[in-house]
């Protein structure tokens, strides 16, 4: 699906090929469409501005596409990947009727899709025919702007501003009222979500073999459901520090509400700047380091360590690719970094753990939760489906279409294993030994 042919997007081409005339958009959309799906394994309808639909493959369709603007298959076609279809649904010119975990299976189709060289120039020549209609092309979706993966101390705060501070309001939507936004623990896959983010909570307590009158520290705290959890059940002097101005307000208040004054605090920090040196006998970081930069590993887990006693435990908790390094320039990385998570980076487990024993810890358990991870997406994207009129009330349509896609393909690279999502339990090396028993039975026996 790539072409040399450089239009703009609802201008002319500025070599028009032979023989290339006008012609009425949605025969051309259609044509287009039948030729892109001729090899699609399943069965899908697709319906072009106001044409009745058409059937693709054999069988009861799972989905419909509808394209309300026939342009959108130009971009499609001409880009090369499948980016075009979820900027043109975020702004409403193509919608997906039906299983949407479906549709976005199309995106593996795509990526294998190798039409010949005849058959792709009759796609670019009908793609160059689209862009021959009047009028303007439908504006495409707020992304964020290049944030360059700099990872400045700037640059991270508006990041951070730019996905986080979108409304608490919104996000209460569809989280636990517990307000955990990170992988949930399922004991079993028919527990409730609050039930689930609950027992990850306590998990991530347990792991920390946290005891009363320890400090503890949460690096990204987040809407603060850790900090209270251990400080509330486990006696813990909590310490929290996030980068967005909305969750420190909504942690505080929390802290206030709970009566916790005494016990926790949260404040507007970057963890580069964190103070002092053996400070905490334990230390969280659950769903923040994906945020750090694979630049700025080192400099991460070497702030940890400054801060962390001699012996004291480290729990790091976060989402993990299968492939190692951050490509910029894939279809994945791209959607991610352009709409949803600007100047996120992924790394494979065994990167991370490495990076971890460079800076002097010892690695005591790596637990996978992958599985678990899927769980909690569906959950997120089913209760923010049946609370859209409130979420379209807060944020408005486009952003509700970005988060609701986003969760949802999440939930197939988490079900399809190109995405983990992983627990390190390490210590600090040093003179004083880390306080574990010899085996894990503390952590799974809660009884």
């Amino acid at each position: 699906m790539q072409s040399n042919t450089q239009i703009h997007p609802g201008g002319s081409p500025k070599l028009s090929p032979a023989g290339l005339l006008p012609s009425d958009p949605l025969d051309t959309a259609s044509r287009i469409l039948r030729r892109l799906l001729a090899g699609f394994p399943g069965a899908l309808e697709y319906r072009v501005g106001d044409s009745p639909p058409q059937r693709i493959g054999k069988g009861a369709p799972a989905f419909t596409i509808a394209f309300r603007d026939p342009r959108v298959l130009r971009q499609l076609v001409l880009q090369g990947n499948a980016l075009p279809l979820a900027d043109a649904y975020f702004h409403g010119r193509v919608d997906f009727e039906g299983d949407l975990y479906a549709a976005l299976r199309l995106k593996n189709y795509f990526m294998g899709f190798r039409p010949t060289f005849r058959d792709r120039m009759r796609l670019v020549f009908d793609a160059l025919r689209l862009s021959l209609r009047k009028g303007a092309p439908g504006r495409a979706a707020a992304a964020a702007r290049d944030f360059a993966y700099r990872h400045s101390r700037t640059s991270d705060r508006e990041a951070i501003a730019y996905h986080y501070d979108v409304s608490n309001e919104f996000y209460a939507l569809w989280l636990d009222p517990q307000m955990v936004y990170s992988c949930a623990y399922f004991e079993d896959p028919a527990m409730s979500l609050e039930q689930a983010q609950c027992g990850k909570l306590d998990l991530i307590c347990r792991k920390l073999r946290l005891a009363a009158g320890e400090r503890f520290l949460d690096i990204g705290c987040g809407w603060g459901a850790l900090v209270c959890w251990a400080a509330r059940h486990y006696g813990v002097r909590a310490h929290g520090i996030t980068l967005s101005e909305r969750q420190l307000a909504f942690a505080q208040e929390r802290i206030r509400r709970e009566g916790l004054e005494g016990q926790v605090t949260v404040e507007l920090r970057d963890y580069r700047d964190l103070p002092g040196e053996a400070v905490y006998e334990k230390v969280a970081s659950v769903g923040m380091f994906e945020h750090v930069g694979l630049a700025n590993l080192p400099v991460y887990n070497a702030t940890v360590h400054r801060v962390l006693k001699p012996g004291g435990l480290f729990l790091n908790h976060g989402i993990t690719h299968d492939e190692e390094g951050w490509n910029p320039r894939s279809t994945d990385t791209e959607f991610i970094n352009r709409y949803v998570f600007p100047d996120g980076e992924l790394d494979c487990i065994g990167n991370i753990v490495g990076v971890m024993e460079r800076a002097h810890f010892e690695i005591h358990d790596v637990e996978g939760l992958r599985p678990h991870y899927a769980l909690t997406l569906r959950h997120w994207v089913r209760r923010l489906e049946d609370a859209r009129e409130q979420a379209l009330a807060l944020v408005g349509e486009e952003r509700y279409r970005i988060w609701r896609l986003y969760m949802s393909a999440c939930v197939l690279e988490f079900e399809d294993g190109a995405t983990g999502i992983h627990q390190i339990l390490a210590s600090r090396r040093g003179a004083t030994p880390p306080s574990l028993p010899l085996t894990r039975r503390d952590i799974y026996s809660t009884n």
